[in-house]
């Protein structure tokens, strides 16, 4: 089985603003029994801030990007040597990975990103991956590794992602031991509306609503994500295993994207916006169609031939239901809205009928 654990600062950073090197020596051990019943793991990590800050004595909140982006290259080696250090009592290697969004945007370095992971847990290699904070301007002010972990789940096609937090798992009340929901089948307006916006320790960047996001980027790319309390590593046989009752399991979506379309809905970053009528949609999602200009009522967003692109009903809130890569830049498909083939065929020298073709279209829930 292939896992990919994702830990928090709320996790890795004591009450003091140290790092748990304790935690991550328990982590290692778990580990180790764990791989040798030829278990895979990936680590996605937080706390180079955090442990950027307490090495230099720093106690107050960080607003300005420029001293985020310093603290977390001190931080940054801090606790790649705690893991280095931790896992080595075990006889385990691991590697850093520092990624960006790019690295993600990108189909050539998405792909040697992708086997570059592969390789390292064929070969028993634990990589610990974080953002590139002292560089990614973008991604820190994004802020969490939620999403990342997310992804590299996908990219990687993990069986599971463990989002270790510093709360049980989703509420559906007041949090207390009874509120917890055990399993979700789908998320629905409904959960995600029980999600906060932040991070309820105070020392990371996230909060429910992020790992909330992160677990639909999974679930839909077929992995199953579970949210359960950091503190509990004790029982990660059970969680690997089962993961009922403890934490919240969301479960991978029965028809789940392939990796291409995976990449396409969720790692590419999106350029712009085409607007489509009902018609086009119900053929996009129900018929399996590609997009034809004929359907498109609007389009927002400059961008060119190749990008990725969201797809939305504007008749329905201009709530976004697919991604794909577009045929053509949003110039032209101005000129050609709402036009028949046999039109467009008059107003410009068209190489392809479809705006996005089936193949590069992925319906996102």
């Amino acid at each position: 089985m292939k896992i990919v654990i994702k830990l928090g600062t709320s996790t890795l950073i004591d009450k003091d603003g140290s790092l748990n090197k304790k935690y991550i020596s328990e982590l290692a051990l778990s580990l180790d029994e764990l791989q040798k019943e030829n278990h895979k793991f990936l680590i996605v990590s937080s706390g180079a801030i955090g442990a950027g800050c307490n090495r230099l004595n720093i106690n107050v909140k960080l607003k300005r990007l420029r001293e985020k982006q310093a603290f977390a290259a001190v931080g940054q080696p801090l606790v790649i040597n705690a893991y280095s250090d931790a896992f080595a009592e075990y006889g385990k290697t691991i590697a850093q990975i520092l990624l960006t969004r790019d690295d993600f945007d990108k189909r050539d370095k998405y792909l040697n990103m992708r086997n570059t992971l592969n390789t390292l847990i064929r070969k028993n290699v634990v990589p610990i991956i974080n953002e590139n904070d002292s560089v990614a301007v973008e991604e820190i002010n994004f802020g969490d590794n939620d999403t990342l972990s997310a992804l590299v789940s996908a990219a990687t096609n993990a069986d599971k992602l463990i989002i270790f937090t510093d709360v049980d798992g989703i509420y559906d009340a007041y949090p207390s031991k009874n509120s917890v929901i055990p399993r979700i089948e789908k998320i629905t307006e409904k959960i995600e509306k029980l999600a906060t916006s932040s991070s309820s320790s105070g020392k990371g960047t996230g909060g429910m609503k992020t790992k909330i996001i992160a677990a639909k980027i999974a679930v839909a790319s077929g992995v199953d994500t579970i949210i359960t309390n950091g503190s509990k590593l004790n029982l990660l046989r059970d969680i690997v295993f089962s993961g009922d009752q403890i934490g919240t399991v969301i479960k991978a979506r029965q028809q789940s994207f392939e990796e291409k379309k995976s990449w396409i809905a969720f790692s590419k970053k999106v350029k712009g916006t085409i607007f489509v009528n009902a018609k086009a949609m119900e053929a996009l999602v129900s018929k399996g169609k590609s997009l034809l200009a004929v359907g498109i009522t609007k389009v927002s967003g400059n961008f060119e031939r190749g990008d990725s692109v969201s797809v939305s009903n504007s008749e329905d809130n201009n709530k976004d239901f697919a991604r794909g890569l577009t045929n053509y830049d949003n110039e032209v498909i101005e000129k050609i809205k709402g036009k028949k083939v046999f039109e467009i065929e008059k107003i410009i020298d068209a190489t392809d009928d479809e705006i996005i073709h089936r193949d590069n279209l992925a319906i996102l829930w």
